[in-house]
């Protein structure tokens, strides 16, 4: 037997994995090559052989050939896919939350391993945390497609189903001449911290008096931070700038993926000797206290943005 021809079906083997009939397939795949090889005008060779293999295709679409009734994950469990990974991701998203603010760390065996989390760690973890949810839900529905069994699954709803959501009636023009006035607003906004920062390398005052403004922050962290600020500014910016063309929720995903990124950045700014200004001692812990708080609000709140919409383009992804 040709050597070529059993790598050949050793390969398309690799993709028949997890099919009952896989031997069956590829006895009838290695017939097939042998009736056409011995079609040939000259002796049954390797040669042959290897002729007939390369009319037959790469293994991998051979093999997906017999794999057509074979979905991953059956249609009808589909739409379960991100309403399970979205009730995992809030719990996740509690307990995250919970971890932080009441420094705990626990176990939820076999879904939640917590460790005590600081803010910035959190940050990180909750993006893994949804990769990890969306990977449990599809091994399970993967399973129960495998499985063959008609299994009626739980549909938890907490609002309106995609499907069932009306466009909005706002005209066209109208929805784009609010996006227009939201990006001019955003686009002075920007444009009068860039001329602050260029003129006092400072967008962060105690008061004022243009004439005699007073920096909040010492020189090196008022220069990072309104750099940050501005780079967030300028985000929204482009944000609304691009809405104006298309109304994708790309523009929002890639918009909340960078605010993040920058928010992050934010708290990993050190807050000693952070202030300018004298301050009683008392006081800067409940400052450094608030300022985490308000920036990790803000962050959970452009992760759930950024979940939901995942969610709606995953969805409409499934239903094309």
């Amino acid at each position: 037997m040709s050597d070529k021809l059993e790598a050949y079906l050793e390969e398309i083997s690799h993709f028949l994995s997890g099919r009952a009939e896989r031997e069956e397939i590829l006895s009838e795949i290695r017939s097939h090559i042998l009736e056409k090889a011995a079609e040939g005008p000259g002796e049954f060779t390797d040669a042959a052989v290897e002729k007939a293999i390369a009319a037959f295709g790469p293994a991998r679409k051979v093999a997906e050939k017999y794999l057509d009734d074979r979905p991953i994950i059956a249609p009808a469990y589909k739409r379960y896919l991100f309403r399970y990974t979205t009730l995992l991701f809030a719990l996740h998203s509690f307990l995250t939350v919970f971890a932080v603010v009441f420094k705990k760390d626990f176990i939820l065996f076999p879904l939640v391993f917590m460790p005590r989390l600081g803010v910035i760690e959190a940050l990180m973890y909750l993006p893994t945390a949804f990769l990890a949810d969306l990977g449990i839900v599809t091994v399970v529905l993967y399973f129960i497609t495998q499985s063959g069994k008609d299994v009626k699954l739980p549909w938890p709803k907490f609002a309106v189903d995609l499907d069932e959501i009306k466009p909005p009636t706002k005209s066209f023009w109208l929805s784009r001449i609010a996006t227009a006035v939201g990006a001019v607003i955003m686009l002075a906004i920007t444009d009068f911290a860039l001329f602050l920062f260029a003129k006092h390398h400072t967008i962060f005052f105690v008061n004022l008096n243009w004439n005699d403004p007073r920096p909040l922050f010492t020189p090196d962290a008022g220069r990072r931070l309104s750099m940050i600020v501005i780079a967030m500014l300028a985000t929204s910016t482009m944000a609304l700038l691009a809405k104006l063309l298309t109304r994708s929720l790309l523009v929002d995903v890639v918009s909340n993926v960078i605010s993040l990124a920058l928010i992050g950045l934010l708290l990993r700014q050190p807050l000693d000797n952070l202030f300018a200004v004298e301050s009683a001692e008392r006081i800067l812990p409940k400052i450094k206290f608030g300022i985490k708080f308000t920036l990790l609000f803000i962050a959970l709140m452009i992760t759930i943005d950024l979940i939901k919409n995942l969610v709606v383009l995953g969805r409409r992804k499934l239903a094309a």
